[in-house]
């Protein structure tokens, strides 16, 4: 059933709508400050980060995709060898199936082999601590991500509404496994309280997952023979601008930024924003037909990054991180109310 369910995912993820209909990430509410004297060489702006553990050419995740059926493989295998040429980050699917079942192993597995030395980033619920260093050796994971997907459950058919213990599940998590832990939403953003209990349970990053790009009400939607939870609760969540601000202006872990990023401009925001990284899925899922493909979306995500870069005269990410923003609209509304003082981004 879980291999089935992780099929029928990714078809409705490539072949159906599945983002936000009515809420936005909110970056259309952020400007970066032009500077006409930038005083930088465009060609030597440098993109790499070294905080999660090893040095990547780009602050790029490919944030969880897939993993658990046959099918999976091959996505896998083309997500893979494209984050190793790259030298960008990569995450998996949630790892259960193959725990669960290790004929499904390989379709995770299939990663490290053909990218030796990528980040890559494991995968598995709250509750499975159980699961926990299977899922690190299956993949031969650098960083172990818990997912925490309340909304998903809710209108899965078959989901898990007991949430009850996820906090003490988390911490004992952190104390079993050797390598970093990471706590991602998927989807839905990650508030400043959150973010706060997160920490003292001893994770080491945050993936805050906001909304305004994929909805996994929607695809459950899909799914689902009785519409009306999911389509009610298609657009529910805190867009990914403001759960960006939230969690990096509380805590002092490194943060990505993911949920609806679409080009490297929307990341300097969400970087200029406080992140350290930024993550996307969707369009890498729908990118993964061909190698040419993937690299041209890296390279013009790379370029446009680093143009951005350029007309604020950042010469690294550090510097990137320290621009000042314009915050307008909903998202300031949604800050001030959140008593968060937007006039010192």
């Amino acid at each position: 059933m879980i291999s089935d369910r992780k099929l029928e995912h990714l078809l409705i993820c490539k072949n159906y709508d599945v983002e936000f209909k009515n809420k936005t990430t909110g970056f259309e509410d952020i400007e970066l400050i032009h500077n006409a004297l930038p005083e930088i060489d465009k060609n030597e702006i440098d993109l790499s980060t070294s905080v999660f553990s090893k040095k990547l050419d780009s602050p790029l995740f490919i944030t969880a995709i897939t993993g658990g059926h046959p099918d999976a493989m091959e996505i896998n295998k083309q997500l893979s060898i494209a984050a190793e040429n790259n030298n960008i980050a990569l995450g998996v699917g949630s790892q259960r199936a193959a725990c669960e079942h290790p004929h499904l192993a390989d379709t995770y597995s299939v990663v490290r082999k053909n990218a030796p030395d990528c980040l890559l980033v494991g995968n598995i619920g709250a509750p499975q601590l159980n699961l926990a260093n299977k899922a690190v050796e299956i993949l031969d994971a650098d960083i172990l991500a818990i997912h925490l997907n309340p909304l998903q459950e809710s209108i899965q058919p078959e989901g898990d509404l007991d949430a009850r213990g996820y906090l003490d599940s988390i911490l004992k998590i952190t104390d079993a496994v050797d390598i970093p832990i990471m706590a991602k939403e998927t989807g839905c953003g990650i508030s400043a309280q959150t973010a706060l209990q997160l920490v003292d349970a001893g994770v080491d990053y945050i993936d805050i997952e906001g909304a305004g790009g994929t909805s996994w009400a929607a695809v459950e939607t899909y799914r689902a023979e009785d519409k009306y939870f999911g389509e009610l609760f298609w657009d529910w969540g805190i867009p990914t601008a403001v759960s960006t601000v939230e969690v990096t202006n509380t805590v002092d872990i490194p943060v990505i930024s993911s949920g609806g990023i679409r080009s490297g401009l929307e990341a300097a925001k969400a970087i200029a924003l406080g992140a350290d990284a930024v993550g996307m899925a969707l369009p890498f899922l729908k990118k993964s037909i061909s190698q040419e493909y993937l690299n041209e979306f890296i390279w013009k995500f790379n370029e446009s990054l680093r143009i951005a870069m350029f007309l604020v005269g950042a010469s690294n990410i550090e510097e990137l991180k320290q621009s000042k923003t314009i915050i307008t609209g909903k998202t300031r509304d949604w800050l001030n109310q959140r008593e968060i003082n937007t006039t010192n981004f």
